[in-house]
């Protein structure tokens, strides 16, 4: 019991002290530093050519580069999406990364659906496999995404419709606030840790894919 008191005020620590550091920056007048890469649990390796996750509760827009992935779409629910890609990626002989991506398409009122409706593995080099279905699985089917822009932000917690509506609704008011963007896809989640790892300390990236707004902005609303 001693042993895990201690290992969790390590956490406390790794997780908090930064935060406490910049706040009292500011409150001392100095300019904080840079947001930094958040402390988290490492599981799995990055895509290629991918950003780290972070900063935690700013919002940011980060580039990503083409990369390919096997996706799962379907109301199996998370837990039934994610052995059907496990088995896929083991029969194939494919390495996992994190993040995982889960998409959470927007329903006829404009708000997040309540569940996501795909989650996707991303291969860590998109030389890796090939496209299309799979034979033994048609219901996996390996895409090729292209270099995208989105606006992310970065939060600890749950991996549910929680966290991510509270992360959504801070990117659309960042959207509103920055008119030259508009959306150009599906909002979706990178879970960055397994069941395993507390939700105290999971990193999970709420996302928006956006590009230079098309059409003139109606400077009357």
């Amino acid at each position: 019991m001693i042993r895990f008191l201690a290992r969790c005020g390590g956490l406390a620590v790794a997780v908090f002290a930064p935060l406490a550091g910049a706040r009292g920056a500011e409150a001392a007048g100095e300019q904080p530093a840079p947001p930094a890469k958040p402390w988290m649990i490492s599981e799995a390796g990055l895509p290629e050519g991918f950003p780290p996750a972070g900063p935690v509760d700013q919002v940011i827009v980060k580039q990503y580069p083409a990369y390919r992935l096997a996706r799962v779409e379907g109301d199996k629910g998370a837990d039934g999406m994610f052995m059907v890609l496990f088995n896929h990626i083991k029969r194939n002989k494919i390495e996992m990364t994190a993040p995982v991506e889960m998409a959470w398409p927007d329903e006829a009122a404009g708000e997040p659906a309540a569940k996501p409706a795909a989650m996707a593995f991303l291969y860590g080099e998109p030389e890796w496999g090939e496209q299309g279905a799979d034979p033994a699985d048609g219901r996996v089917v390996v895409e090729d995404i292209p270099p995208m822009q989105v606006v992310s932000i970065a939060m600890r917690g749950a991996y549910d419709r929680k966290h991510f509506a509270e992360g959504h609704e801070q990117l659309e008011a960042w959207l509103a606030a920055h008119p030259e963007w508009e959306p150009a896809g599906v909002p979706r989640t990178f879970n960055y840790n397994s069941p395993f790892v507390p939700n105290l300390v999971k990193v999970a990236e709420v996302q928006i894919p956006i590009r230079p707004r098309q059409s003139p902005v109606d400077a009357s609303h």
